[in-house]
């Protein structure tokens, strides 16, 4: 249980880093409003990817508790 958890906040910051990529792309040939859309798409990744973090750390605490 606590690898899935960890694997899907894996995955989130990978698409958060992805969108940061495309973004600063649009962003250096000066296409602004798709890199501030692509910037914005990335902030919502960013919090996903934290917010599956701290759901990961959360279970695999519960998950280490059990075991003992």
């Amino acid at each position: 249980m606590p690898n899935d958890s960890h694997q899907r906040a894996a995955e989130f910051h990978d698409l958060a880093a992805h969108a940061h990529r495309v973004a600063a792309a649009h962003h250096g040939k000066e296409d602004h409003l798709s890199g501030h859309e692509l910037a914005r798409k990335a902030m919502e990744h960013s919090a996903k990817a934290h917010q599956a973090s701290e759901e990961a750390l959360h279970q695999s605490a519960v998950f280490i508790k059990q075991k003992k």
